[in-house]
């Protein structure tokens, strides 16, 4: 806690008799502070932030006061500050690198004669196994069984060493598989919106607050728990005591009006915000929900708006403490003296939201009266791209032609082998309610086990060709769908349960029926999927379906009914009752007072107390993983799962100088929005990729490839994974047509020979050759992943030059010692007439500075020479620093070591 107190504003609650210490923005504001109290409520969480942790050197007051400045300026200065989360949230897939490269810092803590046992998580970190579980059995009542069984199967090692991190180290807890998704496990069990620490004697009491190693930790937003996602390589910092460095953002305030109608589900108002949001532009910017809207929105409508931060661009999208925060944390199980901690605690500091309330100050706002959202979709591949469900069928067929090029085949069907049905483009293949955006949400979940139930009574029955499945965010709403009797309902049109966790929404799909996807591949038919989740990346949910659907669980229902995109869900009938009669969408809808009266009588706060009340332990198949322990890990050189990354080979007390960039090849010329999907390791593993020759190459079978998620604790798999992605187009190699080919290739120069971009980046390194990779607008756009940087680094990048970044992949690339350069307004690499066969060179790297203007020299292929000006986007002193160390893990081990 802070050792300074500028501002003379620590105080003392009490709670029940229970006193806490604080520091106290009312006091801090008449101290000298003036205004923050018209500050927005996100921003005050991180005003208290710099005031506890005042210590003259990492924050300062200087600091705070150009926080509090922000009234003046509306966050346009960008001041930098440091922030310290109260604790880190983790799921496996990003959490077994984070633990990996722990257990590889006590290996370098021991070459540098230091003590391993420095190397802990020194905030509170929860690790959520819920990323691995796949859905390769479905429809059937022992789906959730096999998928569970094969998950074990496949994960032993991941789970073995995860076992042996929770015993390892400090201040970490593991909630085992088939709990939950992270984020549903935080919203309803982990958060507390208000937080407290033992000091000195004393107890604090502060905001809750977090970043997970998941982009969509935001959900916690919802529960005024302010927290975003950032790459593993900023939450380790965050966790060995780092200062997340950040600039003070510009907050968009978001007013809702109104309620939303009749029919209108909070999946339909999530799509319409990311769609403004995104429209408006929001990237690196919080968002905050203000308005007499919120006075009819429940807690769980609001985790689903807060959830999709990413989808819309913002860092977070948060919302105030108000009553009904409080409603639901009584709901949901919290202890009584922590609910009545969190409203005297957020009426005392002025973070309570009252209805009539002033409004805070904001950057800019926007505004939406609830009364205008629709029905809604987003698709065929963006989550911003929402279109009302009355167009759904219209756009299916423009995108058809538009981004297909098949719309002359609309009405034309396949053949599939051994069936009597056949395949159409917009057939619906998958058709998945899955974890994450809405399963925390009852009321959607309830919606679609009522119009399950309708249509059933109807005698609907889902379409023989949809692979349909239900992965809940957590064991609570599989259990009040079982006890209000509408898991059986789910279950007679095949929504049984496949697991507890991430799924479709991150291309946890499972392969389709191998008939289909044959039917599929040899036709080139434009497989749908319709997903409850919030992610619709191509390429991302299954490498068989090209057009990807967000939706509210109840429209993926309706959809696996249809069973096609060309069928128009407002005027087209669904299917043929059983009285032969035609049965249309509006006629199987449930009212909203029936969703309401479901929610009332099932899911109660004992629901939630018995099953959080053994979290950590996990069932039979956890109990029994085998454990080792040690100080430092036990490295299995045979492992294809976990392996001892090469960050700290050699690694001295005092880091090597930097050096410029002279005669650098392009590994890549990328265009817009690249996703970290596009970059990083994910999905299937291809036999014939570099990764699938390497693991063939140690002796494991294609069946037990497993996913490119699964096997991020192995470095030597997820560097031949980087730029691997199925739909990336690298401009640098020409392919038929002269346009460039789909798939991770590249052109080696100057030989001209094509091969993977790995292959090639492999030559390079042999030749010693420095590499750069060249991008459009938004490189880095999507989840969090911290491999999409430590890839990008394996491979000998030493910069990207892009148009603009996404905020946690640039932050991802400093931290691993990789230079971020934007290009100025109006140029790209595209106007530069870049073709991959150039050689570039940066001079001045030794002497870099924050926002530092450099020119870069591009020597064309006939000998000629552009010079360039570029932007450093290395925004802070503190990533200075990482960048200089070769990167922010160097950096910490080595203050930790002196």
């Amino acid at each position: 806690m802070t050792t300074l107190d500028s501002f003379g504003c620590q105080r003392t609650l009490d709670v029940a008799g229970q006193p806490y210490s604080y520091f106290s923005l009312l006091e801090a504001e008449k101290n000298g502070l003036a205004g923050i109290s018209r500050l927005p409520f996100s921003l005050k969480v991180l005003l208290e932030n710099l005031l506890r942790f005042e210590d003259g050197r990492s924050v300062t007051r200087v600091n705070i006061e150009a926080l509090a400045k922000w009234i003046d300026d509306r966050g346009s200065a960008g001041a930098e500050i440091g922030f310290r989360p109260a604790r880190v949230l983790m799921q496996d897939f990003t959490g077994v690198p984070a633990l990996v490269d722990l257990a590889a810092m006590r290996d370098g803590m021991e070459r540098l004669g230091g003590d391993p046992s420095k190397i802990n998580p020194l905030v509170p970190v929860d690790l959520v196994i819920d990323h691995s579980v796949v859905v390769d059995h479905f429809g059937n009542p022992q789906a959730l069984h096999d998928n569970v069984a094969r998950e074990y199967e496949q994960n032993g090692e991941r789970y073995n060493f995860l076992k042996w991190g929770q015993g390892a180290f400090a201040n970490f807890r593991v909630v085992p598989p088939g709990t939950g998704i992270c984020h549903q496990v935080n919203l309803e069990y982990l958060a507390q919106t208000v937080w407290t620490a033992e000091r000195g004697g004393k107890t604090f009491a502060y905001p809750d607050t977090l970043v997970g190693t998941d982009s969509h930790t935001t959900m916690a937003n919802g529960l005024a728990v302010l927290g975003w996602g950032v790459g593993g390589i900023e939450a380790e910092a965050a966790m060995l005591g780092q200062p997340l460095s950040m600039l003070v953002p510009e907050v968009i305030g978001f007013k809702l009006l109104g309620r939303l109608r009749e029919g209108v589900l909070a999946t339909d108002l999530v799509l319409t915000v990311t769609q403004m949001l995104r429209k408006k532009g929001v990237i690196g910017k919080f968002v905050e929900f203000y308005g007499a809207g919120l006075d009819h929105m429940t807690l769980a409508d609001r985790a689903t708006i807060s959830n999709m931060a990413p989808e819309y661009g913002a860092t977070c999208g948060f919302f105030p403490v108000d009553q009904e925060t409080l409603n639901y944390l009584k709901l949901s199980g919290r202890a009584s003296d922590r609910i009545a901690l969190v409203e005297a605690y957020a009426k005392a500091q002025g973070l309570f939201r009252t209805p009539g309330m002033a409004d805070p100050v904001f950057t800019d706002t926007l505004e939406l009266n609830l009364d205008d959202v629709v029905p809604s979709l987003a698709g065929p591949k963006r989550p911003e791209g929402r279109l009302d469900l009355s167009v759904a069928k219209s756009n299916f067929l423009t995108a058809l032609e538009s981004e297909y090029g098949k719309q002359a085949q609309a009405a034309k069907h396949f053949a599939v082998e051994g069936k009597e049905f056949k395949l159409g483009h917009g057939h619906v293949v998958i058709a998945a309610i899955t974890s994450c955006t809405n399963t925390s949400n009852p009321s959607v979940l309830i919606g679609a086990g009522l119009l399950a139930r309708n249509a059933a009574r109807k005698g609907l029955t889902a379409k023989p060709w949809v692979k349909t499945s239900l992965a809940p965010g957590s064991q609570v709403v599989a259990e009040y769908l079982e006890t209000s009797g509408l898991q059986k309902d789910l279950d007679a049109l095949g929504f049984y349960l496949v697991g507890f966790g991430c799924t479709t929404c991150i291309g946890n799909s499972g392969p389709l029926p191998k008939e289909i996807a044959k039917s599929i591949n040899d036709h080139g038919v434009i497989g749908a999927a319709v997903l409850s989740g919030n992610r619709n990346f191509e390429g991302r949910v299954s490498p068989d379906v090209q057009a990807n659907y967000l939706a509210s669980p109840p429209l993926v229902v309706a959809y696996a009914l249809a069973g096609s995109l060309q069928v128009d869900l407002v005027n087209e009938p669904l299917g043929i009752g059983l009285d032969g009669a035609p049965v249309f969408l509006k006629d199987i809808w449930p009212s909203s007072t029936e969703i309401q009266q479901f929610i009332r009588d099932n899911v109660t706060r004992r629901l939630f107390e018995s099953k959080y009340a053994e979290v950590f332990e996990g069932d039979a198949n956890w109990k029994a993983v085998e454990v080792t322990t040690a100080l430092t890990y036990r490295w299995n050189m045979s492992s294809t799962y976990v392996q001892n990354p090469p960050y700290f080979q050699g690694i001295t007390m005092n880091p090597p100088p930097t050096r410029d960039i002279a005669g650098a090849r392009i590994l890549g010329l990328f265009g817009d929005k690249i996703t970290t999907d596009h970059i990083s390791p994910a999905g299937s593993i291809k036999a014939s990729s570099p990764a699938g020759e390497f693991l063939r190459g140690m002796q494991v079978r294609q069946e037990d490839f497993n996913q490119y998620g699964t096997r991020r604790g192995n470095h030597e798999v997820m560097v031949r994974g980087t730029f691997a992605n199925i739909r990336i187009k690298n401009f640098a190699v020409k392919g038929e047509g002269g346009g460039p080919p789909e798939g991770g290739w590249a052109v080696h120069q100057p030989s001209g020979d094509r091969m993977s971009i790995f292959d090639a980046a492999m030559r390079y390194q042999r030749e010693n050759v420095p590499l750069v990779v060249f991008a459009g607008v938004e490189y880095g756009n999507g989840s969090s992943r911290d491999w999409a940087a430590k890839g990008t680094k394996l491979l000998g990048v030493r910069a990207v030059i892009a148009q603009s970044f996404e905020r946690i992949h640039r932050s991802n690339l400093v931290g691993m010692g990789i230079l971020p350069f934007v290009f100025d307004e109006g140029t790209s690499w595209k106007s530069l007439g870049l073709t991959g066969s150039e050689q570039v060179s940066i001079k001045g790297i030794a002497d870099i500075t924050p926002g530092q203007r450099v020119t870069v020299d591009i020597t064309m292929a006939d000998g000629t020479v552009k010079q360039v000006p570029l932007t450093c986007r290395i925004d802070t002193l503190d990533e200075l620093n990482y960048y200089k160390h070769g990167g922010i893990l160097p950096y910490v081990l080595r203050q930790l070591a002196a």
